[in-house]
């Protein structure tokens, strides 16, 4: 079962429109020099979207390839079900530790639908798999009682939640397996989810501030809640300013402001406006980010 804090990393690219290896090797050395617990290449935020099946492999290979310690969790989901196996299975092939394989997006599939797919990716890849409900980006949300059943089957270790809905996190924590992790995917709603005995987060913001999500995590994981939440009142306006626009834009733009490889964005995302810029510069150099 994994816990604690974990990058869901950006891809950057270059100007021709090809992934920037070496800046996705450089990102990787900077999360394990901060002493990040997990990196997961090609979720939502590596835009996934847009890469193509042999994009999407090699930056998980190149990923792999220039971690150290930090475990790695292949984004490897897909609104196919074929392709998620394929991804999964790949991954696996590559030495990845564990799947995060997002719930089928756009074709909103029914919650069989839905349980159909999980079960067809953890009978063709061995590895611990993390499903992820996101409902503002499927289009669909996988039902507390989807995941409590997804929750029984061996090689589902857990959920990456980010429905906004407390109650039903609420539920799935009061019923779930002992072994089963609830992980937040919202990094606004990572300490209320601790509070209630979560394992962590896959977080957008650590791709600029690991030491400070890690701070929280892992005093919440520890027990000082009076820290986590003094680090998690401190972060609100840094986790505010992540979503000025659509993720992966305000993070680009942040580590791009921070020196770091962030390359262009793919259409049809564009950068951040000037304003928005501004207002998450300040906010960076207001928590000593920069």
């Amino acid at each position: 079962m994994f816990k604690g804090t974990a990058t869901a990393l950006i891809t950057p690219f270059r100007k021709d429109g090809k992934i920037d290896e070496q800046g996705l090797r450089d990102l990787v050395d900077f999360q394990e020099s901060m002493g990040i617990d997990a990196i997961v290449p090609c979720g939502s935020t590596g835009e996934s979207a847009t890469l193509d099946h042999a994009e999407h492999v090699r930056a998980i290979e190149v990923v792999i390839d220039q971690v150290k310690k930090a475990k790695i969790i292949a984004g490897a989901g897909s609104n196919s079900t074929q392709e998620a196996v394929d991804l999964s299975v790949k991954s696996a092939d590559m030495g990845a530790d564990y799947i995060l394989s997002i719930s089928p997006y756009y074709n909103k599939p029914t919650q069989e639908g839905i349980y159909q797919h999980f079960k067809k990716v953890t009978e063709a890849c061995d590895l611990p798999i993390i499903v992820y409900n996101v409902p503002g980006r499927t289009g669909s949300n996988m039902e507390a009682s989807t995941t409590l059943r997804l929750a029984e089957l061996p090689g589902i270790s857990g959920i990456k939640e980010a429905s906004g809905d407390m109650a039903q996190v609420m539920r799935i924590m009061a019923e779930r397996p002992k072994d089963f992790a609830m992980i937040s995917g919202d990094d606004a709603l990572t300490f209320p989810l601790m509070a209630l005995g979560g394992e962590g987060v896959i977080s957008v913001t650590s791709n600029c501030a690991p030491k400070q999500m890690m701070e929280m995590v892992n005093s919440a994981l520890a027990g000082d809640f009076v820290k986590a939440r003094e680090m998690h009142f401190k972060m609100i306006p840094l986790f505010n300013a992540m979503f000025l626009e659509p993720n992966p834009i305000p993070i680009k733009a942040a580590m791009d402001i921070m020196g770091k490889p962030s390359g262009e964005l793919r259409m049809p995302l564009m950068d951040m406006t000037s304003e928005n810029r501004k207002l998450l510069e300040n906010t960076m150099r207001q928590l000593g980010i920069i």
